[in-house]
């Protein structure tokens, strides 16, 4: 089994794997609009975090893929629904940025807009301050922006995520 972290997963991958590849899936947009309550925020005062939205063709999303042994599977699959809560399970294509190795079906967990904390488009300047502001059970939300931006840079370089990369920006204006 292979799944995809586009967001904590990539620098937060708290289960067993064998192998992490670098690399996108197509026709995909990382955005933060699905409200985090019990992460990086609280019913109340809900965070934010990423999920995916259906784009062109062209639109890439970059992260990590991660081979989870045979043995594993099942209690990984167990952890992360639980972990992710009220995301979805979807399979798509991979495609790793070592042009060597094969493309390849994975799975990834998205919060779609029919979720009841899918909380959709809004003004950057808005999320900034939500993201400032909020702190849940993990932490604090902008915490997990700026390890989410860091990673994409540290490790990414060829992602250019203008969402992600103009929220920690705002972030760190006064």
């Amino acid at each position: 089994m292979w799944v995809f972290g586009y967001g904590s997963l990539m620098w937060k991958a708290d289960f067993p794997y064998e192998l992490k590849i670098i690399g996108h899936v197509k026709g995909f947009k990382r955005r933060f609009w699905q409200k985090s309550v019990s992460h990086r925020g609280t019913p109340t005062k809900p965070g934010r975090a990423v999920t995916l939205l259906s784009g062109q063709e062209d639109d890439r999303v970059w992260g990590v893929a991660y081979k989870i042994s045979e043995s594993a599977k099942e209690e990984v699959r167990k952890n992360l629904d639980i972990r992710e809560g009220a995301y979805e399970k979807f399979q798509t294509m991979f495609y790793p940025r070592d042009s060597s190795v094969d493309p390849f079906n994975l799975m990834l967990y998205i919060g779609t807009p029919d979720n009841p904390n899918y909380a959709g488009p809004q003004d950057e300047k808005v999320l900034a301050k939500i993201i400032k502001k909020s702190v849940g059970p993990s932490g604090p939300n902008l915490e997990y922006l700026l390890n989410l931006a860091q990673f994409v840079r540290e490790n990414i370089p060829e992602d250019k995520d203008s969402h992600l990369f103009l929220l920690e920006s705002l972030v760190s204006q006064k």
